[in-house]
């Protein structure tokens, strides 16, 4: 609350020690025999040891013991108030600074620690005459005004509080603080012309510092003002052009005069200064992103990010915050290289790895996720998702060994995150099922449902993999249902649950579902086309199997038995 006051410690020894002059000071009372004030010096002394080893109980009976033979030993008080603030006891410290004030009233120390206990409790009425005592005690010290006129501004006595900085100017001449102080009261006031009256005498006695300009812009434009705002800025741009908060101020002038293509322009002016904090910047980024999906904000954040690398071209951050932009703007391909030169420049980052990773995984370069992926792995072992990525991309290959390896040991890693686990489990099935495990498989299908009954992609090669083999065809018809309700005009699930119900020989309902999915196949999946051919062999249309299954071989069907349908003009097992 008032930030000048000098930290009362524990453990400072005071100036005012026995053998020292105590200044004005009140005592009431018997006076001490020569005996007793021996055993007081000692037990005093004792007590200060007692503290400085932080034997905090016993130097606070020492202290009471001092008291007992001398109640007006301002410096127990002091002492013994040090160490109720220790205990939180902030009442009882107050109560005996006020009694040590009283008796030695020219004791700065003693002032300043009153100050602060008033200040712990929010006292600021009884602070002004504390501070009034320090400015008596110590005239030349602009610190104890300073402090006097803020607690004139927190009981909102501004006339007052100006009438002190009035003090301080004849003491230190304008300065800085003493400009920003009665500014603040003059824009409290409502004054701001006078507030700014402030900042331009600062200005023409130093025509050269920005820092003031920025200053008065901003009281001219968060007050509404923003012609005068921009002309000051103008003019500070003029006095260097390479400042980047001056770029950052014409940016926020611009943008509250809804101008926005030369809000833009400032913002890319100081966005290429390399001394414009980095941090600042990914602020001004990430501003852009509650604005997202729309099209301009998205190209904004993008072009500044880029902006950001070219200013910071040996930063990490910078590189990570581009590839993030890249991937908003869904240029998969470009975020990959950029992401990477991040990595090169600071490895340590984990976020930036996963993100390499799953792009490679994206772009279908299976041998740069598992190169990216185990060195990833080097530097963060136990990381879940990344023993993952790898074992997806290990399943990818076909390395049925070592994806069931990694994978596994994401399990073991990952106790909490349901959708990780529900997708670990499914990729587990993936495996058993091509090692022709499908005990195995069903079981870790079942357990990847456990964790997320609406997996997708789990229902969906569970089903298909029960309807290839003819099991449970009434619970794979139930799964493959659900995964196109889930992700409707999907063609592999539509697929599967046109083969489910072929398997089931609902020819006529099959018809319907794999005409679905060859709508909404893009890649002209010769499975699919032989399946069609399939159905209608079973709905009586002989030509029309045959000329699908013609499709399909066309198309790369590999099946053991396509030629002979098509040879033999019939569907074969």
């Amino acid at each position: 609350m008032l930030k000048r006051i000098v930290i009362f410690s524990l453990f400072l020894v005071p100036a005012f020690v026995y053998g020292q002059k105590k200044g004005n000071t009140v005592r009431t009372g018997k006076p001490l025999t020569s005996i007793d004030s021996v055993m007081v010096k000692q037990l005093f002394f004792s007590a200060l040891h007692e503290k400085t080893v932080e034997n905090f109980p016993l130097a606070a009976d020492l202290f009471n013991r001092v008291l007992q033979t001398d109640p007006n030993n301002d410096a127990a008080m002091y002492e013994l108030a040090g160490l109720k603030k220790l205990q939180k006891d902030n009442d009882e410290a107050r109560q005996l600074l006020e009694r040590a004030t009283t008796i030695n009233t020219d004791n700065e120390w003693y002032w300043l620690a009153l100050a602060d206990s008033y200040e712990k409790s929010n006292d600021v009425a009884r602070l002004e005459n504390v501070f009034n005592q320090l400015i008596r005690i110590a005239p030349d010290k602009p610190d104890y005004y300073f402090d006097k006129a803020n607690a004139y501004f927190l009981q909102k006595r501004y006339d007052e509080a100006l009438g002190v900085y009035k003090q301080i100017e004849g003491l230190t001449g304008l300065t800085d603080d003493l400009a920003a102080q009665r500014q603040k009261i003059y824009l409290k006031q409502g004054k701001v012309d006078l507030a700014a009256t402030e900042i331009e005498t600062l200005i023409a006695g130093n025509p050269g510092q920005i820092r003031y300009y920025l200053l008065l812009a901003e009281i001219y434009n968060s007050n509404n003002f923003n012609d005068k705002a921009l002309k000051v800025l103008l003019k500070a741009e003029k006095i260097d052009t390479n400042n980047g908060l001056v770029h950052l101020a014409l940016a926020d002038v611009y943008r509250d005069k809804k101008d926005a293509e030369a809000c833009f322009k400032e913002l890319e002016l100081a966005f290429a200064i390399p001394d414009l904090d980095i941090e600042q910047k990914i602020r001004i980024i990430l501003g852009y992103i509650p604005k997202f999906p729309e099209v301009n904000a998205k190209a904004s954040a993008l072009e500044l990010s880029r902006i950001l690398t070219v200013a910071h071209p040996t930063t990490a951050k910078a590189y990570a915050m581009y590839g993030d932009m890249l991937m908003q703007n869904n240029k998969f391909k470009e975020a990959r290289p950029v992401f990477k030169r991040s990595i090169e420049l600071d490895d340590q980052v984990y976020n930036v790895q996963e993100q390499l990773v799953r792009l490679d995984l994206g772009e279908n370069d299976i041998d740069a996720a598992l190169k990216d992926g185990q060195n990833a792995l080097s530097l963060f072992p136990n990381q879940a998702w990344m023993n993952y990525l790898v074992g997806v991309a290990y399943l990818q290959k076909k390395n049925y060994a070592k994806a069931l390896s990694y994978i596994k040991n994401t399990t073991s890693l990952e106790l909490q995150d349901r959708e990780l686990l529900s997708q670990c489990y499914s990729a587990l099935g993936d495996c058993y099922h091509e090692q022709k495990d499908n005990a195995k498989s069903d079981e870790a299908y079942d357990k990847s449902l456990t964790y997320n009954p609406d997996n997708a992609y789990t229902l969906n090669n569970y089903a298909y993999y029960l309807s290839v083999r003819g099991e449970r065809l009434d619970k794979a018809a139930q799964m493959s249902k659900h995964s196109n309700e889930l992700q409707p005009n999907t063609a592999s699930f539509e697929d599967t649950y046109a083969w489910i119900l072929f398997r089931q020989k609902n020819y006529p309902e099959a018809r319907v579902w794999i005409e679905k999915a060859l709508v909404h196949d893009k890649d002209h999946s010769a499975v699919q086309e032989e399946h069609y051919g399939d159905i209608m062999f079973y709905l009586g249309d002989t030509n029309a199997a045959v000329e699908n299954w013609k499709k399909a071989k066309q198309d790369g069907g590999k099946s053991q038995s396509l030629e002979r349908k098509i040879n033999e003009r019939k569907y074969i097992e």
